[in-house]
């Protein structure tokens, strides 16, 4: 396993999955930028907070101003980084949002925003790291992902859209990056209903009055948390998004050259490991009637499961 301290800049890192991955990595001891747009004003008391944090333990913890939404913004951040510290060793496309509803009532602007935020954003953070990474001969490209991005369901269409566009492109650019030294791997979500903000914020469609075309089935939209948690209650309780922060910290210290692909941490169980394998091995075969089986991505990693006791272990292994 890998120990050193390496640099890693944490997208989205003011609360939630971000929030937990930036604390865990500081944690572990890596020197971490958590990021997040608006730190003077709309998040300041976040970033307060999460400076209180790294005081109190001594973690190598900053925060950083960065707008994903802007390339100019993503291309100062990692610039601020390269100046302290000479080096990126890693970035977490985390930063995103989530739209509930009807997909025939939102706005094509809603979609178009969800998929800038949650897809095309990686893209501007990646246009900004690589460069450097290349240079340095070795960089680790991590993203979060969503279970929903391989199994679809209702009430969902615009984030489940962003969320396999942000998966096919980080899919592809690993096979692009992977001669270059670096490495890729997508961390696999399931949803969590406590612990984030997403469904606390979620934004609605801009259309309410074509929902109400669809009789109750705005109602049974409106009850998705409850069915997510009763989920949850079947598999002994609910996640805490800090297991996400857990699957960070190992893929890190996993030794260069044998990181997975994807690392699945999914409280509902729902079995898009099973997916991932399939879908891997077909690609490989693929790829090699193509003569390009070198730029194949590794196999997928089970990461987590719920044992008896109700406690969350690390499994390990690839899913051939």
């Amino acid at each position: 396993m890998n120990h050193e301290e390496q640099v890693m800049l944490v997208t989205g890192a003011g609360s939630g999955i971000g929030r937990a991955i930036a604390v865990s990595l500081a944690r572990a001891g890596h020197r971490v930028y958590a990021s997040m747009r608006d730190v003077q004003r709309k998040n300041r008391e976040r970033a307060s907070a999460l400076l209180q944090l790294a005081e109190a333990e001594s973690l190598a913890l900053e925060v950083l101003e960065l707008d994903v939404l802007s390339e100019v913004g993503c291309q100062a951040a990692v610039n601020h980084i390269l100046a302290e510290r000479g080096r990126l060793d890693g970035v977490v496309n985390n930063a995103g949002m989530l739209m509930t509803g009807l997909t025939e009532a939102f706005s094509i602007e809603q979609v178009a925003r969800i998929i800038d935020t949650n897809a095309l954003s990686w893209l501007r953070v990646n246009r900004a790291a690589l460069p450097a990474m290349r240079r340095q001969g070795s960089g680790l490209l991590l993203y979060v992902g969503s279970t929903t991005a391989r199994l679809h369901e209702p009430f969902l269409g615009p984030y489940i859209a962003s969320k396999v566009a942000g998966d096919a492109l980080a899919e592809v650019l690993g096979m692009e990056v992977r001669a270059a030294g670096i490495e890729s791997v997508i961390l696999v979500p399931g949803a969590f209903t406590a612990g984030t903000e997403h469904f606390a914020h979620a934004a609605g469609p801009a259309y309410p009055a074509i929902e109400q075309q669809y009789g109750d089935l705005p109602g049974r939209a409106a009850t998705l948390g409850e069915r997510l948690n009763a989920i949850d209650a079947r598999h002994g309780g609910a996640l805490d998004v800090m297991a996400v922060g857990r699957a960070a910290v190992e893929v890190v210290a996993m030794p260069r050259g044998l990181r997975p692909s994807r690392v699945v941490v999914d409280g509902q169980q729902k079995g898009t490991e099973e997916i991932d394998a399939v879908a891997h091995e077909k690609q490989v075969a693929f790829l090699a009637q193509m003569g390009l089986k070198d730029l194949a991505p590794p196999p997928p990693y089970r990461m987590m499961e719920l044992d008896r006791r109700g406690e969350w272990h690390a499994l390990g292994g690839a899913l051939m």
